[in-house]
């Protein structure tokens, strides 16, 4: 094993010979770490997991909330970019073109529902339809050369259903559905297996340098660690004031969105795009790989770091757009309305930077294509890292994941004779609306992250997310959670073994 600036000689272990720990509760390990994340959505899971890729590695990620992928990377349109549209010659631009490229292969390894149904950016009247040809010119810059110009006559073939008065359309046809639950949980499941510390409930309130190491004061004691990686996401920039910058400021953009039932899914083939306002990507509508089809998001300005209600007005105004896109959507029944906050800042670009003197590196302003990005933000901010004297062995291969699948395009448990045959549970349907069964739920409960909540356990199995939203299978997901959690204290080490009949 390579030598370490500062590395203690008591701690020989590699990630790989000692399995990590998910912590909610009690105090923190004493112990120091050789790299400490803070944040576990989807930037800092897969930052998380590369690290795990490097034998030698004492690795923790530490979270505000009592799960993974809770802020962002929970409420988003779920979309695997291209980066047709990012600024040409950015770092987004950059880290989201080499991200699609490793999230699709990981994805296809992994088990991630992902649909490559291809986008038009529809122009809808003439100034917009002038503006195609500077979309167009973009993703060329962006190395993306499969995107054309259509007439409305093919616009109006490939999606009859549109409102009347489309002009043309950009063809993407690289643009995808992805299931942005399931990745994030793949990075944390994959990362914990190989050594990787999971300390939930445990935000950071101070930060302070003593003898060459970070000591994090938290919810729930010290974290020591030697580097240290800022993967706060809407609190990046709080985190980063701890540490004496003051380089960007996170002004969260709210983005309502509607969730309309699986009825709808047959009204589109492709994801249906605005042309791009200097206030984001615009609302869209696009179907999800649970089957469902999405409206929104809006996109407002505000201070609050917490502000993920809906509201009337947003509602209003995306159904008003949504009339003029796809106007029989309007006549579909409502499955749920959520809002989630976007990591936006002054600038057009990421803020990753690393600041060698004080070992540590901060990821900021990662916006909506950070799930797209993260493999290749986690590559990179990996390598700064090294600048800042990390000693960095050779990446390994980890064991492969293979997550439960949740995406309506491929066979979910309750449709497989052969698991029903060997275990009668994945016969036994508790959520009827999304078809969920005891045994996906048994095993999100045992998995190696398991759920903190009814929310989280919907996150790992649709269960309570489909058009009654827990009318009526709520007290039974209720009573089976908290019959899977009443031994909450067992530890990540001890539940690293568990496996789920699609999770390897």
């Amino acid at each position: 094993m390579s030598a370490r600036i500062g590395a203690r000689t008591d701690v020989v272990e590699s990630a790989a010979e000692r399995a990590g720990r998910v912590t909610r509760r009690g105090a923190t390990p004493d112990t120091t770490y050789d790299v400490t994340v803070v944040g576990a959505g989807v930037v800092g899971t897969a930052i998380a997991r590369e690290l795990a890729r490097r034998p030698g590695l004492r690795v923790a990620v530490v979270e505000a909330s009592n799960d993974v992928g809770e802020g962002t990377s929970k409420a988003n349109t779920a979309i695997l970019h291209t980066g047709f549209d990012a600024v040409p010659g950015s770092l987004e631009s950059r880290l989201v073109r080499e991200g699609r490229r490793l999230l699709t292969a990981y994805a296809a390894e992994s088990g991630i529902p992902v649909e490559p149904v291809g986008a038009l950016l529809v122009a809808w009247d003439e100034e917009q339809l002038a503006a195609l040809p500077a979309c167009l010119a973009k993703a060329a810059a962006n190395g993306y050369d499969q995107a054309r110009i259509i007439g409305p006559e093919e616009v109006r073939s490939r999606e009859p259903h549109l409102g009347p008065g489309a002009r043309g359309a950009l063809d993407v046809p690289g643009e995808s559905i992805i299931c942005p639950w399931t990745t994030t949980l793949a990075y944390a499941t994959q990362a914990v297996r190989a050594g990787v510390d999971l300390h939930l409930n445990c935000r950071v309130r101070q930060v302070d340098r003593t003898e060459g190491r970070h000591e994090l004061t938290t919810d729930r004691g010290v974290v020591r660690t030697r580097y240290l990686v800022n993967a706060a996401g809407l609190h990046a920039d709080t985190v980063d004031r701890l540490l004496g910058h003051d380089d960007f400021t996170v002004t969260p953009r709210r983005g309502q969105l509607i969730v309309f039932d699986k009825f709808a899914r047959g009204l589109l083939t492709h994801i249906l795009l605005p042309v791009p306002t200097a206030l984001g990507k615009g609302v869209l509508v696009a179907p999800t790989v649970h089957g469902n089809v999405l409206l929104g998001p809006t996109a407002e300005e505000t201070h609050d770091k917490t502000a993920t209600a809906s509201s009337a007005e947003g509602i209003a105004v995306l159904r008003e757009k949504g009339r003029r896109i796809l106007p029989e959507l309007l006549d579909e029944e409502v499955t749920a309305v959520y809002a989630g906050l976007r990591a936006a800042t002054e600038h057009d670009d990421y803020r990753v930077s690393a600041h060698k003197e004080q070992r540590y590196v901060t990821v900021g302003g990662i916006r909506s294509t950070g799930l797209t990005a993260s493999l290749a933000i986690a590559a990179h901010v990996t390598e700064l890292l090294g600048t800042t004297g990390l000693d960095l062995a050779e990446p390994g291969a980890l064991p492969p994941v293979r997550m439960p699948n949740l995406g309506e395009a491929f066979p979910r448990p309750y449709q497989r004779a052969d698991l029903i045959a060997a275990d009668p549970a994945y016969g036994t349907v508790v959520c009827h609306c999304e078809r969920v069964t005891h045994g996906e739920i048994r095993d999100a409960l045992a998995a190696t992250v398991p759920p903190g909540s009814p929310d989280g356990l919907r996150r790992r199995t649709r269960a309570r997310g489909g058009r009654c939203q827990g009318f009526h299978c709520g007290p039974a997901v209720r009573e089976l959670f908290e019959q899977g959690t009443r031994s909450t204290t067992v530890s990540g080490a001890n539940r690293a073994g568990s496996r789920c009949p699609d999770e390897t």
